[in-house]
């Protein structure tokens, strides 16, 4: 296994790493601005107001994009598994 085989193995990983976590991060982090503003406008500081908001955003943008987020991952651990041979030499 030579040294370019193994960057372009890691290159695969994380840009599949990228692929599956990128919307949720995304959907987090604008809805955790939007909460921000919300309490810098009307003053309100309290902590949960931060957190439930995110925590329901997270787990709605799991059930819209979990399928094509768990497509991805069963496509690269298919991919792994069926160049194990080249792995091993």
């Amino acid at each position: 296994m030579s040294g370019e085989f193994v960057i372009s193995l890691a290159e695969q990983g994380i840009f599949t790493i990228l692929l599956v976590t990128g919307p949720i991060l995304i959907l987090a982090l604008v809805v955790g601005l939007l909460v921000s503003i919300f309490q810098a406008t009307t003053q309100i500081q309290e902590q949960t107001l931060a957190f439930i908001p995110k925590i329901v955003a997270v787990l709605l943008g799991i059930l819209v994009f979990g399928p094509g987020m768990l497509s991805t991952m069963v496509e690269f651990t298919a991919n792994l598994f069926q160049n194990l041979n080249q792995f091993v030499r």
